[in-house]
């Protein structure tokens, strides 16, 4: 969150996406080559509790299990989505919401592992096909009952171009998806395509009922059902105030243990923190890095934090400009404080990193392969006078660029005013251009809106354990490549990491492509950033890992002992 294709964003949140840096071993990431008759396999593991951050913060594996059920609960968002159609959701407010709503195929477990959702069984019976056998008696909350018909209509969305789908990017290998049985869907591809089973547990995956979408036309996702199978379904929905979940008792899996959930649309940090100490929102994800200290000694509750495989990065979107010169964005990089920004910008809990993935989703791969990743990648230690020399070098001394900011959080906020900063240190001019949160995210899908500006602060998550994830976003043409930056020996690299299914053999050729992109900068990497979750003492059961994205954690919120 961040991105996705047509994005991938924030999958994030524009500050698309946030994340955070965890020992290799709190994450074991996996996908396996499967058989004709294999299920998918765990793809990675949950972090374990206590586990250091280098900040002033613990990773925890989860929260207390509730005593019981609640009747309601309410959570705070930073916005409001301006869509629920899954087809195009590629950032923080609509997957947050949409996890519990609406569930694909495969699903994403609170510990980052793979295992089956809507298909009971994935299997691979040659290199280019993916075989789905879906689970009887599932119901969609329109009172319809799950068909292959169905999720042949639901992957046909994400792949129709006039749709303009986020995810669509994901499935470019796909050459066909074709009912074979009542309850069996098979996937063809033009090539072995390493990616496409992780990303069925993403929204990616997301099953919703034909008919369902086809009665609500081009109003599916802005009023009325989603016609999804998730333990939730929606209800009111008060433009600019609030949205509601309401428990569905047709569900195939475990009950949810509250009736309803409430989100509330908080655009203001001061006024989401201040919610959470009222308790006027019992909880929520994406917390105001400003507030953490405050929320942590209030005593109205617990601040935990979790692996977010997520890098908060400055994105690069216009290279026509100075930025064409990677000395420029070299110098950028040499001149940022980055351990400046991760203690007032994150509130001391996160990382600095000069690498665009995090040190977790390399946890599968052999020790050499993980040091190899990370070997001779450029400084993070600032070097003004180096910074300089290249901007003066480059001829760019006194050129102007234009970083866009906003008031979502210090994360996104104090990262542009770093950016400022740094470039008055080292002759460029660089104005900021406030952008309001609920506005943020159209900076990931809408070319007009990202009009006269050069950068601005990206917190990219992965959907998936794989470096792959990250850095597939810079070859020609990805959705997130607002740049236009394009290298022939990278995008060979994409293709060739793509179609390995060996994990090891995959992860090595991805550290040619880690190395690249540190050359090139065609992002500037900050920092790693956790997850934050915080709960008052109604309730708990919350995941505290960035799985809240794609799995549907509000089932598991209850009564707090």
């Amino acid at each position: 969150m961040t991105p996705a294709p047509p994005p991938r964003v924030s999958r994030r949140r524009p500050g698309p996406l946030r994340g955070r840096s965890v020992p290799a071993a709190a994450v074991r990431a996996t996908l396996a080559v499967l058989s004709s008759v294999a299920v998918l396999a765990a793809c990675a593991g949950p972090p374990r509790d206590g586990t250091a951050g280098p900040g002033s913060y613990q990773l925890s594996a989860g929260t207390p299990k509730p005593a019981g059920d609640i009747d309601s609960f309410t959570w705070a968002v930073y916005a409001e989505p301006p869509t629920l159609d899954h087809t195009v959701a590629f950032d923080y407010p609509q997957n947050t919401i949409l996890a519990n709503v609406c569930e694909s195929l495969m699903r994403w477990t609170p510990g980052l592992t793979l295992e089956p959702g809507l298909a009971e069984k994935a299997s691979n019976p040659d290199p280019t096909t993916w075989v789905y056998d879906l689970r009887r008696g599932v119901r969609f909350h329109d009172g319809r009952t799950m068909s292959a018909d169905d999720v042949v209509f639901s992957l046909g969305r994400q792949m129709d171009p006039d749709n303009a789908a986020a995810w669509a990017q994901n499935f470019e290998n796909v050459s066909s998806v074709r009912k074979t049985g009542p309850l069996q869907v098979t996937v063809k591809l033009k090539k072995p395509d390493s990616q496409f089973p992780q990303y069925m547990a993403t929204a990616a995956g997301v099953v919703a009922s034909k008919a369902g979408v086809i009665a609500a036309g081009k109003d599916y996702g802005t009023s009325g059902g989603l016609a999804c199978t998730g333990p939730f379904s929606l209800g009111a929905w008060q433009k600019g105030q609030s949205l509601e979940l309401d428990r569905f008792d047709g569900y195939w899996g475990t009950r949810a243990k509250a009736g309803k959930v409430v989100f509330r649309f908080l655009t203001d940090p001061t006024a989401r923190t201040n919610a959470l100490l009222s308790g006027e929102a019992d909880g929520g994800y994406l917390i105001p890095t400003e507030s953490y200290a405050r929320l942590r000694t209030s005593g109205v509750g617990t601040l935990y934090f979790g692996e977010g495989l997520s890098t908060v990065n400055v994105n690069v979107t216009d290279m026509k400009g100075p930025l064409g010169d990677v000395r420029v964005r070299r110098a950028l990089s040499l001149a940022l404080d980055r351990s400046g920004f991760v203690k007032a910008g994150l509130g001391g809990a996160g990382t600095v990193t000069n690498s665009l993935t995090t040190k977790a989703v390399w946890a599968g791969a052999s020790p050499q392969v993980r040091e190899a990743a990370f070997a001779g990648l450029p400084p993070t230690e600032r070097d003004i006078e180096k910074a300089r020399a290249l901007v003066q070098e480059a001829g760019a001394t006194g050129k102007t660029l234009t970083v866009a900011t906003s008031s979502i959080g210090q994360d996104v906020s104090l990262l542009a005013t770093a950016v400022q900063a740094a470039g008055s240190r080292i002759g460029l001019n660089i104005t900021l251009k406030s952008v309001a949160p609920n506005a943020f995210t159209a900076l990931f899908t809408d070319p007009e809106a990202r009009e006269g500006i050069d950068m601005f602060p990206l917190t990219y998550y992965d959907s998936i354990t794989d470096p792959l994830d990250l850095l597939t976003n810079f070859r020609t043409g990805a959705y997130l490549n607002f740049a236009g930056y394009s290298d022939k020996a990278y995008d060979d690299l994409v293709d060739r990491a793509t179609a390995t299914y060996d994990r090891d053999s995959r992860l090595r050729i991805e550290t040619e492509l880690q190395k690249r992109a540190a050359e090139q900068l065609p992002w500037i990497p900050v920092a790693e950033w956790p997850t934050a979750l915080f709960l008052n003492k109604r309730i708990t059961g919350a995941p505290t890992t960035i799985a809240y994205m794609y799995y549907p954690w509000a089932a598991d919120v209850g009564a707090a002992p």
